[in-house]
């Protein structure tokens, strides 16, 4: 940028506005009279902090999730899509203006001043998907803490928070358990999304009914969505403690704030030694979770039923394509898992 002078002779100043990564960083400080922000150790610290962004818990559940619900492997083809036409070029952009202008989100729109208003709004954005994110990892150390036993206390019923209608589905199998009425029963009981009851030309419809001995030593006969599993009893009853709605508050818990607070101090010491400091951190975060998902594969190769599952994502439900939010899905899976526009 080159400013004229008040002078008569007409004197100009140039200054600094775009930094070059590659030049001399003390001679731009004393150029521009800003600081020189500090750089990453090495290019492997770079990529490996890309990449620990890119993978985490969106993938380890969102994702599989997603497929499930999206037609198993047809859910690609619109992920595939979105990554080569919106995902890549996108992520390409942003890292390279990054590099390059070595500035964060709030200072980049100095190329545009007009748009500033972006980076405001991408820093707020940033700053409650770090609240409300952090709050998910410290469900996962709850659960972590809650795992170092002998017993699971989500693998059975028997627990204080667990109700009357729990069953446990490692006693028996669903389909020992659980079986078809041979009467039929009105869809207005049963639910417009159960069985037959889909066809907007049925009223009524078969169901299942499960048989089983509850916790209170008596045997039950449930309607199959009326009946509840120990793991969620577990997340809803105990974890989380849900009240019957927004209007019963209800108090804090405590190892759920303790969790939530070593969350926050192990966050802070990710960071506070800068860049350097982060980039040796992420040869741990980066990679741990591929060591992880690695682990979960292997385990979840080898559970009962694991070939049903496969099959499922292998063949495709291609007419769910046609559905909107299929596509939508896709898209902001994408911008999730990238943190394109954070």
């Amino acid at each position: 940028e080159i400013n004229g002078g008040s002078g008569k002779e007409g004197n100009y100043e140039l200054k600094h506005v775009l930094q070059n990564p590659e030049g001399d960083g003390v001679a731009l400080e004393a150029a521009s009279g800003e600081p020189v922000r500090e750089e990453w150790g090495g290019k492997l610290d770079f990529m490996l902090s890309v990449i620990g962004y890119a993978i985490g818990l969106g993938n380890v559940w969102r994702f599989p999730y997603l497929c499930f619900r999206n037609g198993g492997g047809a859910f690609l083809v619109p992920y595939i899509l979105t990554l080569i036409f919106a995902g890549v070029p996108m992520f390409m952009l942003e890292v390279s203006i990054g590099q390059f202008l070595s500035i964060g989100g709030l200072g980049i729109f100095k190329i545009s001043p007009i748009f500033k208003g972006v980076g405001y709004a991408a820093a707020i954005m940033a700053c409650w998907l770090n609240v409300y994110y952090i709050v998910v990892l410290s469900w996962g150390l709850y659960y972590f803490y809650s795992s170092l036993t002998s017993e699971l206390p989500w693998k059975y019923c028997n627990n204080p928070w667990n109700s009357e209608t729990c069953r446990n589905p490692y006693e028996k199998p669903f389909n020992e358990a659980c079986s078809l009425s041979n009467e039929s029963y009105p869809c207005a009981d049963l639910g417009e999304d159960y069985r037959d009851c889909k066809n907007s030309t049925s009223s009524s419809s078969q169901a299942y009914f499960c048989e089983f001995v509850n916790n209170a030593n008596n045997t039950v006969k449930l309607f199959v969505k009326n009946v509840t599993d120990p793991v969620g009893e577990f997340w809803e009853k105990k974890a989380l403690e849900q009240t019957g709605g927004i209007d019963e508050p209800g108090g804090l818990k405590t190892e759920l704030v303790i969790t939530l607070g070593i969350a926050w101090v192990i966050c802070y010491f990710c960071i506070w030694k800068g860049v350097k400091w982060t980039g040796k951190v992420v040869y741990f975060t980066a990679l741990f979770p591929y060591f992880l998902l690695t682990i979960l594969f292997i385990r979840g190769v080898t559970l009962d039923g694991a070939s049903q599952g496969l099959e499922y994502y292998l063949k495709p439900d291609f007419s769910r394509l046609q559905d909107s939010s299929v596509w939508i899905d896709a898209a902001t899976q994408i911008f999730f898992s990238y943190g394109l526009g954070l």
